[in-house]
């Protein structure tokens, strides 16, 4: 355990990363200025899916007419605030040019399920052995359409998951009502993804995999990475804080949206922005669900937590330190209610939880994972967006393998940060 590696960011992919890390022999320091697992990051709130599914991408053929839409609704699925947009422009622009064909969205789904197709079960193992095994649950995940018409309209979609090898049953209403009887009577065509996964607690199950990290060898440091000290060319250590330095031979930055700016000291200028994403949950709801829902009219994701009911989903393009907007939260709760009948007139205010996160998301819907441009001892591994719960086992493994001089199983080039130049 001679080669240190320092994990910079213990979300999902850094914690995913260093358990992997120490399989390959790795000496492990890991670098949260937060609580593992905590309120501050995307792990702890996102929409607990683990799908093979989640393979299309946000940017798609013909998004750019309802840019226009996304500028005027404070309150749709997707907005952008007009103080963010001159900052915004650039990435804008990159977003709607990686979904203007249909070649362009195919390639970009095909890289995605490279990390995705396999997810479940990576899931399962890694959470079997961090002693978590309960929180991950694969009973398949539920699309929820009014009609097949509605179904069809989203074609693209659904071919993107076939060709990449998604595989699902169609439940007509009878057979929906008599599946997920607590789902409103207007939603009459279910899609059942049978492979699909969910996580009970992301939060505690980052936490667990952290703790399992550290049971194992690696240690934990709560401080922030503020930079990089080389000697002759070569990495010497990472700048912690003030002045202190820890020394080491490798770094992973997998600090989420708090990546860009490290990037940039590693040579690497990523347009890296927050999809600020919110949840609401409600503590004892008075209705459970068989298996995680999205309704396609809401476009978010409706899970059973430990917590209790959580719909997450919502996307805000907005200055990182911008105060949260919590009427798109108060959205997916109207959502739920319309959704679910059983919870209209039984939610008490004081049994809602809300939460905003920063989703580090890049205009081609594709994470940054490889070497840095400036130093080889640098790798990146972040930019997940919507995908990083699922995608993080896949993360993980493919930069331990490089760093323990072993081929990884998916080649990185179509990663690297190189593509933005």
């Amino acid at each position: 355990m001679s080669h240190h590696v320092v994990v910079i960011g213990a979300g999902i992919v850094g914690a995913c990363t260093a358990v992997e890390l120490l399989r390959g022999g790795c000496r492990v320091t890991i670098l949260e200025a937060g609580e593992a697992g905590g309120r501050q990051a995307a792990s702890f709130g996102n929409g607990a899916w683990i799908s093979p599914a989640s393979i299309v991408p946000m940017s798609m053929p013909g998004l750019w007419r309802k840019v226009p839409g996304f500028l005027l609704d404070p309150l749709g699925p997707l907005t952008i605030r007009w103080t963010a947009l001159p900052g915004l422009a650039s990435w804008l622009m990159r977003f709607l040019k990686a979904g203007s064909s249909v070649a362009r969205v195919e390639r970009t789904a095909r890289l995605l399920s490279a990390l995705l197709a396999d997810a479940p079960a990576r899931h399962k193992d890694l959470a079997d052995e961090a002693g978590a095994g309960h929180l991950i649950r694969q009973s398949g995940l539920l699309y929820a359409y009014p009609d097949r018409i509605a179904f069809e309209a989203e074609s693209l979609a659904w071919r993107l998951r076939r060709d990449n090898g998604v595989a699902w049953s169609e439940l007509e209403e009878t057979e929906l009502r008599a599946f997920e009887p607590s789902l409103g009577p207007q939603y009459r065509l279910g899609i059942l993804v049978g492979e699909g996964a969910h996580c009970l607690d992301p939060g505690a199950y980052v936490a667990a995999l952290v703790a399992h990290a550290v049971s194992r060898g690696a240690r934990l440091v709560k401080a922030q990475a503020t930079g990089f000290v080389f000697d002759a060319g070569r990495l010497s250590g990472v700048k912690v804080g003030g002045r202190e330095t820890i020394a080491c031979d490798t770094v992973v930055l997998s600090a989420g949206i708090g990546s860009r700016s490290l990037a940039r000291q590693a040579g690497d200028s990523v347009p890296l922005v927050s999809e600020r994403g919110y949840h609401v949950e409600i503590r004892d709801p008075a209705m459970t669900l068989a298996v995680p829902v999205m309704p396609s009219d809401g476009k978010m994701g409706i899970t059973m937590t430990e917590g209790g009911l959580r719909a997450a989903g919502q996307v805000e393009l907005a200055a990182v330190e911008a105060a949260p907007d919590w009427r798109r939260a108060d959205v997916l709760l109207d959502h739920l209610k319309r959704a679910f009948p059983p919870l209209a007139g039984t939610v008490r205010p004081d049994s809602v939880a809300r939460w905003m996160g920063h989703r580090p998301s890049t205009p081609d819907g594709l994470p940054v994972i490889g070497r840095s441009t400036a130093s080889a001892d640098i790798f990146h591994a972040f930019g997940h967006g919507h995908v990083g719960l699922a995608a993080g086992p896949a993360t993980g493994r493919i930069v331990a393998d490089i760093i323990c001089g072993r081929a990884p199983a998916i080649p990185v080039e179509p990663y690297r940060a190189a593509r933005f130049r």
